[in-house]
This record gives C-alpha cells, structure tokens and sequence, in this order.
C-alpha cells in the first residue's frame, strides 16, 4: 500500500514523458497514468514512459473519457467494435507499464433524455468488460465522478448485481462536487475499493493540495482502514491547484506520515 501521485496533476504542466519522469524525482513512488491523446494509447508510447520512469511504479491507468468510453456501452456493434479496439490497446499499454488497475468514468451524463440509468443493461456491459480486462490481467474499476454514470451513491451497487468482478475508485473531489457523502461511497463500494483519488479544499471551496486545506484525512483513511481498504491512493489535482512542483511532496510526506496512524505496515 502506497500513497503516490497521478499524472494528471501535471496534466498541461508537462507531457507525460516528462510527468512520469517528474514525479519519480520527486518520490511519488506509485502513480495513476493518465494518458491523454490516441497516441498515447500506442504500445510505442507506453514503452517511452516505460523506460523514463525509473522506480515509479504504475498502479492504474486512466484515459480521456470522451476518446472511446462512451462507446464501450454503445449498442451500436460497429462503434462498439471500434472502442473496443481502443480499450484492448490502451490493457495492452497497460501491461507494458506494469499497471493492473483500468480507471473508467463510462458514459458522460450529458443527454437530458439519455438512459443511464438501466442498470441491467449498463451492469452487463461493465461485466464484458470486467472479463475483457482480465485477459491482460487489469482490474476494472468504476470512479465516482460528478458528469458520469457514477454520479451518486446507489449505482455501483445496483450495476455490481450484473458485473461481480467490477472494483472501485473513490475520489473525494468527485464526491463532492456532485453533492454526495465520500462516507456512504465508502460504505457502498466497500472492500471493492481499490484506488483512492486525494485532494484537498479549502474555506473558499478551491480544490488545495492534501494538508494545504480543511478536509479531514484521518476520518478518510479510518473509515477506509475499517473496510480493509489495502490499495494504493494517489493525490489528484488540477494544474492551477498548487504552486510549485515541490509542493507536491510536502503533501505526499504530510499523507505518508497520517497513513502510518491508520493501515498496518505491510512486511
């Protein structure tokens, strides 16, 4: 179990060659790749970040939504096929980082007269899917995120009923942009939780580096330690939500030294 950071939070700061490069100077140890053009999806690219990421370990990778997720639930079979294509190079990528976690948003909210919420029919897509994803040995995990199908509490649960093997990805942020309780998402996805987005905020309701704000990690990380959370958690920001890079590293060591109050050390 580490506490690491996402490449996302370098997202417009530095390309991802540079990113991965970047946060294993600064000892981030574990890190979400967010990849985020159709290039970067190529098994060419990932050996690049392959071979700039010294001893940062990969745990997840994560894609830009709108490229081909939402075409995964597409009933459509050619564009089905097409996206498809896409989710098997991006595991194929995967494997080549080292990565054995598939962060996925699914389909955008943004139809007012869209179904999302057939859940039937969403579940067993998620469970082909899930099974997709295990031939490259990846996990797929469903995040709550405000503007996606797992926008409140109730719909993992719901979709879990058709895809057993679904994991999950808490993200704080998410949780409360979309007016939510980051606790009953815990209480919901349970020990099914196996990647942590961290963020922090503060009195003016701007999104802070972990420790540079109000939000209270110790009730976070006693209720994840309740549920036998044993994943990796990884601080995500935005680009203007921090100064300078070094930033970074006063919250990984402020979150590292608060963990060690709350998760048994692993031998």
């Amino acid at each position: 179990m580490e506490i690491g950071i996402s490449t996302a939070s370098l997202f417009t700061r530095e390309n991802n060659e540079d990113a991965v490069k970047t946060l294993d100077e600064l000892g981030a140890k574990v890190t979400e790749v967010f990849l985020e053009t159709f290039p970067e999806y190529e098994e060419e690219f990932a050996k690049l970040l392959k071979s700039r990421m010294g001893n940062l370990k990969a745990h997840s990778v994560h894609v830009y939504t709108m490229h081909y997720e939402p075409e995964l639930f597409s009933d459509w079979d050619r564009s089905y096929k097409v996206a498809e294509g896409t989710f098997r190079k991006v595991l194929s990528s995967a494997n080549i980082l080292g990565a054995d976690h598939y962060t996925l948003h699914g389909k955008a909210r943004i139809k007012k007269k869209g179904n999302y919420d057939d859940y039937k029919s969403v579940g067993e897509r998620l469970d082909k899917l899930s099974h997709i994803a295990g031939e490259y040995g990846v996990k797929l995990c469903l995040e709550n995120v405000e503007w996606s199908y797992y926008n409140r509490v109730g719909f993992f649960k719901e979709v879990k009923k058709y895809a057993p093997d679904l994991k999950g990805v808490l993200d704080i942020k998410q949780a409360r942009l979309s007016g939510q309780s980051y606790r009953e998402y815990i209480e919901e996805m349970g020990e099914d939780i196996e990647t942590v987005h961290l963020s922090d905020i503060d009195q003016s309701g701007r999104i802070r580096l972990p420790g540079k704000g109000l939000f209270d990690f110790k009730d976070l990380f006693e209720r994840l330690s309740f549920v036998g959370f044993r994943g990796n958690m990884l601080i995500e920001v935005y680009a203007g939500d921090y100064g300078e890079k070094e930033e970074l590293v006063e919250s990984l060591e402020y979150l590292r030294e608060l963990k060690e109050k709350f998760f048994i050390r692993e031998k």
